[in-house]
């Protein structure tokens, strides 16, 4: 790997997209949300009365669809960017992101994606620093408190949020972990440009050094 990626990894409403678009726009990187990559697989799968549970199947259609994350979220050109958070995707998008097959479709995606980028690449979700890109430039582990990243999650409540820890915890395929290298930063009431001013200053002395 020869361009400068940095990581971000972190829970459910812990702030990474919030963090990772903003850090993205003051560095001038490339920015991408491997949330939305699973979320919209999952859109996809109900929308064709997919059974989320059906590995094969899901997986099957993860490998042969086009996904697009900017400027708006679309699976075969269809823009899906307000349906993939709602409830009924919430509800089900742990269960297709624990899908093995879609997670290795997903992958390749994602490292082919940030390799045709010119400039650094700004990658956000639960893997990334531990099994998309273990080489990272920089490995940044955000958290907050269950009530704080309830909160920010508006009606998905903090109940939602705890099974959301839980699966993304405990599947087999690629379950969020904190990279022993990363940096951690507690996001419970911190300003988003506090949080990306300090990722810039690691950044900065990782340079320097």
């Amino acid at each position: 790997m020869t361009q400068q990626i940095i990581a971000i990894d972190g829970p459910a409403g812990s702030g990474k997209s919030t963090v990772a678009r903003a850090l993205a726009s003051a560095l001038g990187w490339a920015f991408l949300d491997t949330g939305a990559m699973y979320r919209a697989v999952t859109c996809e799968a109900l929308e064709r009365g997919i059974d989320v549970n059906d590995e094969s199947a899901v997986g099957a259609l993860a490998a042969s669809v086009h996904l697009t994350t900017l400027p708006r979220v679309t699976v075969n050109g269809r823009d899906v960017e307000e349906v993939i958070r709602t409830d009924r995707v919430n509800g089900a998008v742990s269960v297709v992101a624990a899908n093995a097959l879609v997670r290795a479709s997903m992958v390749a995606r994602q490292r082919q994606w940030a390799a045709e980028q010119r400039l650094g690449t700004v990658v956000e979700g639960r893997d990334i620093s531990t099994v998309v890109f273990p080489e990272a430039t920089l490995k940044v582990f955000l958290t907050a408190s269950l009530e704080e990243r309830a909160r920010r999650r508006g009606d998905e409540g903090e109940a939602s949020v705890a099974r959301r820890d839980e699966a993304d915890t405990n599947r087999d395929a690629s379950p969020l972990r904190q990279a022993d290298d990363a940096l951690v930063l507690d996001t419970t009431g911190r300003k988003v440009d506090d949080v990306v001013g300090e990722i810039i200053a690691c950044l900065t002395n990782l340079h320097s050094n």
